[in-house]
């Protein structure tokens, strides 16, 4: 009689749980069809198939038909109808609004710096090692020492001139060769 009553516990438990899955609503299967999973990180994205047909009918129309949808897309866009010069065009007509572009183009100011070392004199290695020692945070002798015989090597980057015209200072007096680009 146990068993019994078990087995039809765990038959209509099962029935219910099949309903239950089974009849989900009409709407709720029409919107998971429409929904699309996004696409993984370094795979192509799938084309707008609107997009796509687009595409694929501006591919097929002849170069006559290609120009006549030019002009209109020009008049519904209000754009102007003088011609773009291609990116590849060379010659004087090129090369004197590239000149006019530079000119009128601001120039680039330098902000940070990197001092290298470049060179040193032998003769002064000891006094170069310990001033590399006390202007670079955290250099112990040995470091210092590997270093400046490291040379030519970048001693700080990314610093303001002030900064860098300081160091290239205290670093000539001790004997380096140094260059500030």
């Amino acid at each position: 009689m146990h068993l019994t009553r078990l087995v039809l516990r765990q038959v209509t438990r099962k029935v219910q749980l099949q309903r239950m899955y089974s009849s989900a609503p009409a709407a709720a299967v029409s919107g998971a069809e429409k929904l699309v999973p996004p696409t993984p990180e370094g795979a192509a994205k799938p084309p707008n198939p609107k997009l796509d047909t687009i595409v694929n009918n501006i591919a097929a129309l002849n170069l006559l038909e290609v120009a006549e949808l030019s002009t209109l897309l020009k008049q519904k866009l209000n754009l102007p109808e003088t011609a773009f010069a291609p990116q590849f065009a060379a010659g004087p007509a090129r090369a004197a609004p590239a000149e006019e572009e530079e000119e009128a183009a601001p120039k680039k100011v330098q902000t940070s710096f990197k001092v290298k070392l470049v060179k040193f004199d032998e003769k002064q290695k000891v006094a170069l090692i310990k001033e590399v020692k006390n202007l670079l945070e955290g250099m112990n002798l040995v470091q210092a020492k590997k270093f400046v015989e490291s040379a030519p090597t970048i001693v700080k980057e990314d610093i303001p001139k002030e900064e860098a015209e300081k160091l290239k200072e205290a670093l000539a007096k001790a004997g380096a060769v140094i260059e500030i680009e």
